[in-house]
C-alpha cells in the first residue's frame, strides 16, 4: 500500500504492508509521526476489502480504530489529510489490558482496515499476539511506543525509529522484512 512518499515506498518493498503489524517508535509525541502515516490512512479510509487494498482500488472503506491514543483525533486535520472520518473509531479503554484486548478483537474483526495504538511496556507474548490477530483479520496495525523500548525484542516485520531532524521527520528503518533497512529524511 503506498506510503504517499516514493523514497519510502522504495525503501519498504513497495510501501506500508496491508496486513501484519508495524512499530513506530519516537521519544516524543507530535514529531510528525501521525503525518507519515495519512497519506495511507486515507487511501484505507476509502478502500473496501483487502484485494483492493492490494490493487489500490477506492471503494467503501474499512473502519480504522484508534486505541488508547494521547489525544483525541481532530476530525476537521484528518479530513484535511482525505480520511473519511466516518471511518474512524476512537477506543479509550482505562486498562493495558483492556488496551490490548480491543486492539486484538479490532483486528481480528475483518471489518478494521487499520488499527493504530499508542501502548506503553508490553511483553513479546502480547506483541506476537497482535502481529498474528493482524494477520489474520487482514488488518494493518501500527503500534506507537517510545523509543526506550526499542532495544527489547519485538515480533514486528516492520519496526521505524522516528526522529525530528532540521523541520523534517528522520526515519530509521531498524528492521523491514519487506524492504531495505536504513535512514532517511521525510519532509511531511
Amino acid at each position: 500500500m503506498p506510503t504517499g512518499f516514493a523514497v519510502l515506498d522504495r525503501r519498504l518493498g513497495g510501501g506500508w504492508p496491508v496486513e501484519g503489524l508495524t512499530e513506530l517508535l519516537f521519544s516524543k509525541q507530535g514529531i510528525g509521526e501521525l503525518r507519515l502515516l495519512m497519506p495511507a490512512l486515507a487511501f484505507l479510509s476509502r478502500a473496501g476489502s483487502p484485494e483492493e487494498r492490494q490493487d489500490v482500488a477506492a471503494g467503501d472503506g474499512g473502519w480504522i480504530a484508534w486505541v488508547a491514543p494521547p489525544h483525541i483525533p481532530y476530525a476537521p486535520a484528518l479530513g484535511l489529510y482525505g480520511v473519511d472520518t466516518s471511518r474512524v473509531l476512537v477506543i479509550r479503554p482505562d486498562k493495558q489490558a483492556d488496551v490490548l484486548w480491543a486492539m486484538e478483537q479490532a483486528l481480528r474483526s475483518s471489518t478494521c482496515v487499520a488499527v493504530l495504538a499508542w501502548l506503553a511496556a508490553l511483553d513479546e507474548r502480547s506483541m506476537r499476539r497482535l502481529r498474528l490477530a493482524a494477520e489474520s483479520g487482514l488488518c494493518w496495525a501500527v503500534i506507537f511506543r517510545h523509543l526506550k523500548f526499542a532495544h527489547q525484542g519485538s515480533p514486528a516485520p516492520l519496526r521505524i525509529q522516528l526522529q525530528p531532524e532540521d523541520g523534517q521527520l528522520g526515519l530509521d528503518i531498524i528492521r523491514n522484512r519487506y524492504g531495505a533497512v536504513g535512514s532517511l529524511l521525510l519532509q511531511c
